[in-house]
């Protein structure tokens, strides 16, 4: 298969490096392998602790964001404990990410798992056998293949790394049955320690992932799920393909990925997008697995694109320079909805998120939910997630105060980077609006949608009106000051409310009598959130004045030329460039000039391998640009 570079694809997997000898880090301190490996000068948040734990033969349970550094929680002790260290992942992107970027520094480390043909699995079975991988990646299903167990238990393991564990939980988002055979891992390879890691698991699900795993001693370390670089916005959809080109148009050079709710709207989306003159590629499950390959090889090879995705796309993705995430229909839980943004900045520079909902959303996915034939307890929890996602929506305070507040987090104080901070929401007392539009609802019959609704209450003549004699009825014209986008706002925030809900086939708006019964009667207030036009294009526009390429003016030639002899090694490697140097890197290069070897060693991100291996190439560019 060839690369949209004109490269013939190899498989990262599947090529170790020969007279790397398996255990040579044993004895040398994780700071040191950390800083000569790795580039880092210092362990970030909890990593010290995970790797502690590990060095010492405890179990643990990782909790950190996206862009945390959670594998080096694993990779770390992996290489300093005697043995090879096994990580299992269901995510084959992932794995081929993570062990391309691990070559690049010169650990030996490959991946199993279904793509890959009889050749390159029996190599990788080779390298198993003769003991010279460092790290071992596995999806869980080759794993658990008797043959893989057995030729495992040959080896001596310094670890078991269980990547994304919310899988195996039956309340996680992203629930994997295969993973739950994982709790017989000790008895195939005791004592040996483990580490699960995720960076998305409420309360509940970190107690199911304990359970599962067999973990009850485990350590549990928890970091901050706060991502300071990401703007997060939730805006009421308007004009949904004006609002999505508004967004981009900031990143019209940039790596973004657009989330749709079907395989339909990605296609028209993406379509769209391209008439506008952006690379945009539509992914969803059902392209074959030649065209999934092929955009996640554009996706990968550093290309400034646009992935319009079902959340079949982005889980396993390691690009760090995403810059926008953006969805154009309400996820069903923060905890996917934090997964899905978790794309966006991972290189820590400013990113945004956009998420358009509207009253549609919120009344189908209730809907859904209570015609699902999931267990009554399990509907209990969907249900929970379910209202949470619509109150972080249409909450007025911080957004992001908000999404912690569902993983058990709470910030000091409002973060400052969200829409609600950055543009304080205006409200007003709402409650006559309320009872209008509720009682339209109820004088209509409670059988039709929010248009027709709209169009009596501003008294529109229409073909539905005329042949129900609705422009009869008190309430016919009653609302008839106010715009459509008003009343659309009133609708969309009672859904959220809970006073309406659709049923039929039609989705007719229906009232739910404990919540609405209150404000007819007016025993209860409303305050609504004031929705303009004009409020919605400031919102988007202005929505992060930060420029993720802010850079001195000066030094932005080089860190162009830095990028494009970056570009030329990936393609003679046929290895995604943000394996070679992140972005992040290479404009610390850029700004800090240096002029030797020992000073670029010392620029976070260029470990020895990376120094041996570019240190003379790097300089080279810098000289010829200075």
């Amino acid at each position: 298969m060839s690369t949209p570079l004109g490269s013939t694809v190899q498989n990262p997997a599947t090529h170790t490096q020969a007279g790397l000898k398996r255990d040579r880090f044993v004895g040398t301190s994780a700071q040191e392998v950390l800083h000569s490996v790795f580039g880092y000068p210092d362990f970030r948040s909890l990593q010290t602790q995970a790797v502690e734990h590990v060095m010492h033969g405890q179990d643990v349970l990782v909790l950190m964001p996206t862009g945390g550094g959670k594998s080096i929680c694993y990779q770390i002790p992996a290489l300093c404990r005697a043995g090879m260290g096994l990580v299992i992942s269901p995510l084959i992107a992932l794995m081929d990410d993570q062990v391309a970027s691990l070559r690049q520094v010169g650990i030996n480390a490959a991946a199993l798992h279904s793509e890959l043909d009889a050749d390159e699995a029996s190599a990788v079975q080779a390298d198993i056998t003769s003991g010279r991988l460092d790290i071992l990646y596995v999806s869980p299903e080759r794993l658990l293949s008797p043959a893989t167990l057995e030729r495992l238990a040959r080896q001596k393991l310094s670890l078991i790394a269980i990547d994304e564990a919310h899988c195996i939980s039956a309340w996680g988002h992203e629930f994997r049955p295969e993973y739950r055979a994982l709790a017989a891992l000790p008895q195939h390879f005791p004592g040996v320690p483990r580490i699960a890691l995720t960076a998305t698991a409420d309360q509940r699900t970190r107690d199911d992932i304990l359970a599962a795993l067999g973990m009850p001693h485990a350590a549990v370390l928890v970091s901050s799920f706060h991502r300071p670089n990401l703007s997060v916005t939730a805006l009421p959809k308007g004009s949904e393909t004006a609002q999505l080109l508004a967004a981009l148009e900031k990143h019209r050079n940039e790596a973004c990925i657009v989330y749709c709710g079907s395989r339909a709207r990605t296609e028209r989306i993406a379509a769209a997008l391209r008439t506008k003159g952006y690379a945009a590629l539509a992914y969803h499950a059902g392209l074959s697995a030649l065209e999934k390959r092929a955009a996640l090889l554009r996706f990968r090879s550093g290309e400034p694109l646009i992935i319009v995705a079902t959340i079949a796309f982005g889980m396993g993705i390691d690009r760090p320079d995403v810059r926008a995430v953006i969805h154009l229909d309400m996820p069903a839980s923060p905890e996917a909805y934090y997964q899905q943004i978790g794309r966006a900045g991972r290189d820590g520079l400013p990113s945004d998120t956009l998420l358009l909902y509207g009253g549609d959303d919120m009344a189908r996915a209730r809907h859904w939910l209570e015609m699902s034939t999931a267990p009554d307890t399990e509907k209990r929890i969907m249900r929970s997630r379910l209202e949470a996602m619509i109150a972080f929506t249409e909450t007025t305070s911080c957004r992001t105060t908000a999404l912690l507040h569902c993983f058990g987090e709470t910030l000091p104080e409002p973060c400052g980077h969200c829409d609600n901070c950055l543009h304080p929401v205006l409200t007003f007392d709402g409650t006559q609006a309320a009872r209008k539009f509720l009682s339209t609802v109820y004088r209509t019959g409670q059988r039709y949608g929010v248009l027709h609704i709209i169009n009596v209450l501003r008294g529109k003549q229409t073909e539905a009106v005329d042949r129900n004699n609705h422009e009869k009825l008190s309430v016919w014209g009653i609302g008839k000051d106010k715009t459509e986008l008003f009343w659309r706002s009133v609708s969309r925030q009672l859904i959220a409310r809970g006073a309406l809900k659709t049923e039929g086939q039609y989705s007719g708006l229906v009232l739910h009598p404990d919540v609405a019964r209150p404000i007819l009667r007016g025993e209860e207030t409303v305050h609504l959130r004031a929705d303009t036009t004009a409020e919605l294009e400031k919102a988007i526009s202005n929505r992060n004045a930060a420029s993720p390429t802010s850079l001195d003016p000066e030094k932005q030639p080089l860190f162009e030329a830095l990028r494009q002899w970056r570009l030329s090694e990936a393609r003679e490697q046929e290895t995604p460039p943000y394996t070679i140097f992140h972005d992040s890197t290479l404009r610390d290069i850029a700004t800090q000039e240096p002029h030797s070897l020992d000073e670029l060693g010392q620029i976070k991100g260029v470990g020895q391998s990376k120094l041996s291996r570019y240190g003379e190439a790097v300089l080279a560019v810098l000289a010829a640009g200075a």
